[in-house]
């Protein structure tokens, strides 16, 4: 009989023990949670105006934030308003000792919260935001976890709208720093302090392209800042951008060199040619003025000059040289012209005096001692005649002049000046247009910023 009790009593035992575990695996430790937030935040247990104590529970200590973000996307960088967009997801992590709870032997990791006025915030603001929003499609994109050390972490998404001030100098040659500023608006660092988290503070989704800028790099830093009411807490974040070349060197670099170009070709018309050489220097004139105005229209009007400024401005510069290279040809043209014209006359007119004096002369040829006379008259063509002749090998030998030397080679007809313009122009004119690019691409592709930190 002893034995047979025996036996039943550990039989009845280890259902007790098979039940109690089956009880065990069906409940719910979420269900707790309620539990433990009453228990935690419950009316007259948590007071969410008193800020967390110190390190160790001290309370005369600051309390430390935690604080590190990942960067979703860089929407739009505006080089006019000086400002950019990012949407960003931000975390926020610090300790609450009031906070602590039971974890039921690991069975609660943390508990999960979507009302943050539940519990004690850290006053964080960014201060260089001009615009932001939270994100509440299809739910408010927030939470709080709070873990049983009483550790708090925060995380929320939103998208901000930034101050960049630019420096425009080298445009479209530059890099730009953007930064983003955290700081602390009512807690001083006696009360609050922000930290970046240790290991990689700052993370950036794959693959981010941007239309006109590459992200080159980022530096995560501090900037406390003093006022008068005292010293805040302040973490930044440090974006250097760099701006892409290719998309300016096809729409603008290019078409202002074949505006430039295109004025040259006026240089190669006839000079009788007026209407055609007139309308290509002034459509060109226009055409780059239009350029350059709507180039200038995406800009902000700063007082120094940008780079693309010396660009345009000396293309203009070469556009308007070619239009005034044709008001002078059309002036020399027309004082060659002239000078032909009374050379003409002046031929004609000595032409007139030898046949009069060859006329008197044959008059005079049946008298046999008709002599000359000794003196002549000033307006005597015979006399003008020889005073030229006697001028002429009288003339001291001229030294030679390297420059008349040079010009002469050219097929110029009859060393006319306006043709000797457009063979000039024909070669100067790119000659110091490429001598200008020589040193506008040196200057500022191989010129550091002055500005630059990194």
């Amino acid at each position: 009989m002893g034995s047979g009790h025996y036996f039943w009593a550990i039989l009845y035992f280890a259902s007790l023990c098979s039940a109690s575990l089956a009880n065990n695996a069906k409940i719910n430790f979420r269900e707790k949670e309620k539990k433990v937030l009453d228990q935690i935040l419950g009316a007259g247990k948590y007071d969410a105006r008193i800020r967390p104590s110190g390190i160790n529970g001290t309370a005369n200590k600051p309390t430390n934030v935690e604080v590190n973000m990942f960067l979703r996307s860089i929407s739009k960088i505006d080089d006019y308003k000086m400002e950019y967009s990012v949407q960003l997801t931000f975390r926020e992590q610090w300790t609450d000792e009031r906070l602590k709870f039971d974890d039921i032997q690991g069975r609660l990791k943390y508990l999960t919260l979507t009302e943050a006025n539940r519990v004690w915030m850290p006053d964080l603001f960014f201060s260089n935001e001009k615009e932001g929003h939270f994100h509440n499609i299809i739910m408010p994109n927030v939470y709080i976890r709070i873990f049983p050390n009483g550790s708090v972490l925060y995380s929320i998404r939103i998208s901000l709208t930034l101050a960049c001030p630019m420096n425009l100098k080298l445009y479209p040659l530059d890099r730009q720093i953007c930064s983003l500023r955290m700081a602390s608006y009512g807690w001083t660092t006696n009360d609050l302090v922000f930290l970046w988290k240790e290991g990689d503070p700052v993370q950036v989704v794959k693959n981010l392209h941007l239309p006109r800028f590459t992200l080159e790099k980022f530096l995560t830093d501090y900037c406390n800042s003093k006022t008068n009411t005292g010293e805040y807490s302040c973490l930044k974040v440090d974006l250097l951008f760099k701006r892409e070349f290719s998309y300016y060197l096809i729409q603008i670099y290019i078409p202002c060199c074949m505006l430039v170009i295109v004025s040259w070709v006026s240089f190669w018309l006839d000079q009788g040619a007026v209407p055609a050489r007139v309308s290509l220097g002034v459509t060109t004139l226009l055409t780059m003025a239009t350029q350059t105005s709507g180039i200038n229209a995406s800009l902000p009007p700063v007082s120094y000059t940008k780079a693309i400024d010396v660009w345009t401005g000396v293309c203009l510069t070469f556009v308007f040289g070619a239009l005034l290279e044709f008001a002078l040809v059309n002036y020399a043209s027309r004082s060659d012209m002239h000078k032909e014209n009374m050379k003409k006359k002046r031929r004609d007119l000595e032409q007139a005096s030898l046949d009069a004096a060859s006329d008197l002369l044959d008059t005079d040829s049946n008298a046999t001692f008709a002599m000359k006379p000794l003196v002549r008259h000033p307006g005597d063509p015979l006399a003008l005649e020889k005073r030229l002749q006697c001028e002429v090998h009288m003339q001291a030998p001229k030294r030679p002049n390297c420059c008349k030397t040079w010009l002469s080679k050219f097929p110029t007809r009859q060393c006319s000046r306006s043709k000797r313009i457009d063979v000039i122009s024909r070669i100067t004119f790119p000659l110091v247009f490429a001598l200008f690019n020589l040193v506008y691409w040196s200057t500022y592709l191989f010129r550091e910023e002055e500005d630059e930190t990194f």
